[in-house]
């Protein structure tokens, strides 16, 4: 039991994530006026303990924290990313913030065991997709889909089968890799540069094979990781879209609306994949399970993406299932009801159009 005068100490927050990674959760909440809260399957799970106080959370935050500047100022921070490690546990993702006058503290659990396509029963397309030598494949979805288990997976890959250069700047480091194949260097916003667009533009002069971006976050990243992959580069990274259409619409737009239909010209030639995700209840409520919606180029994606009709994508992907492995957000969800991995309800729910996605099944 803790009370105001009971210190949260290093063991006991360590025994509580500990029990948090062994109970599936994805991420803990440390709150002031709230008892420890695990997410398990994407539901709120409050522990049967008492109320932490604001010293409590406090506590968390400098124990969490490795950086001594950052500890200096921590009663005077507002917000925080970090990252926190359990050796033979897990890693964590660490956001502090502060709300109501006191520290909050959410930690999301990245896996110690790095994620592969086929342990996380991703498509065999996805292994090509990674095989790409050059260009520039998004990775999308909202918080908490998967994006980051779906890039390791993909890193993991080339690893395995490529000797590459792979190098990594991430906000902060999730996965930690060993060289297998490739050489891999990994780089944290922080402690080893200053922004992703300062380290992805010393990148290009620190010879990667390959560069996988946290996140593309403005015009100026985006802009340069467009020049890296025109420029011989595979690179991966991560937009907060729901679909290829949004995905393309979204970077077009940041740009002034004079350099909007270059931009355009230039995702037309090295966009060369999209993979989009989702997570979904299972229908045996144990767990979730990854709806997706993968567009790969083709010269049909070239030619739309130019003319500035990304919104009609969705016909030209769910076409291109057979030859090229693409496959739509209702033709997955359509599989994956069928093989009763989910059912009919949240089918319908996370369909893009629920009363055309019934009249589907009833014909097919």
């Amino acid at each position: 039991m803790l009370t105001r005068v009971t210190p949260l100490d290093l063991a006991t927050l360590n025994k509580l994530l500990a029990v948090g990674v062994q109970n599936g959760a994805s991420d803990i909440h440390f709150r002031p006026g709230d008892p420890p809260i695990y997410r398990v399957n994407g539901a709120l799970r409050p522990l049967k303990m008492e109320k932490l106080h604001a010293d409590h959370t406090r506590q968390v935050a400098v124990h969490v924290v490795s950086d001594p500047e950052v500890k200096k100022q921590i009663d005077t921070l507002q917000e925080c990313d970090a990252s926190y490690s359990l050796p033979g546990v897990a890693r964590f993702r660490v956001n502090i913030y502060r709300q109501r006058g006191s520290l909050a503290c959410i930690l999301r659990i990245i896996p110690d065991e790095i994620p592969t396509i086929d342990g996380l029963g991703l498509p065999q397309v996805l292994k090509k997709i990674a095989g790409n030598e050059r260009g520039l494949v998004l990775v999308t979805g909202a918080t908490g889909s998967g994006k980051s288990s779906t890039l390791a997976a993909m890193i993991d890959h080339i690893n395995r089968t490529e000797n590459l250069h792979v190098l990594t700047i991430e906000d902060p480091i999730e996965f930690i890799y060993k060289n297998i194949k490739s050489s891999i260097s990994q780089r944290e916003i922080g402690p080893d540069t200053q922004s992703f667009a300062i380290a992805l533009r010393a990148a290009l002069r620190q010879d990667p094979d390959v560069i996988l971006v946290g996140e593309m976050r403005d015009t100026e990243t985006i802009d340069i990781a467009l020049k890296a992959s025109e420029t011989g580069h595979l690179v991966l990274s991560t937009v907060h879209t729901t679909d290829a259409s949004r995905t393309i619409n979204r970077l077009v737009s940041v740009f002034p609306a004079e350099e909007q239909t270059m931009v355009r010209m230039r995702l037309a030639d090295c966009l060369k994949a999209t993979v989009s995700q989702r997570l979904l209840p299972r229908a045996s409520g144990k767990g979730r399970t990854v709806a997706l919606e993968i567009m790969v180029q083709t010269k049909t994606v070239e030619q739309y993406i130019r003319d500035d009709r990304a919104n009609e994508l969705k016909d030209v992907i769910e076409k291109g299932r057979d030859m090229f492995g693409m496959q739509s957000f209702d033709q997955h969800l359509t599989q994956l009801y069928r093989e009763g991995i989910i059912t009919l309800e949240t089918a319908q729910s996370a369909a893009s159009n629920p009363a055309d996605f019934q009249r589907a099944l009833e014909f097919e």
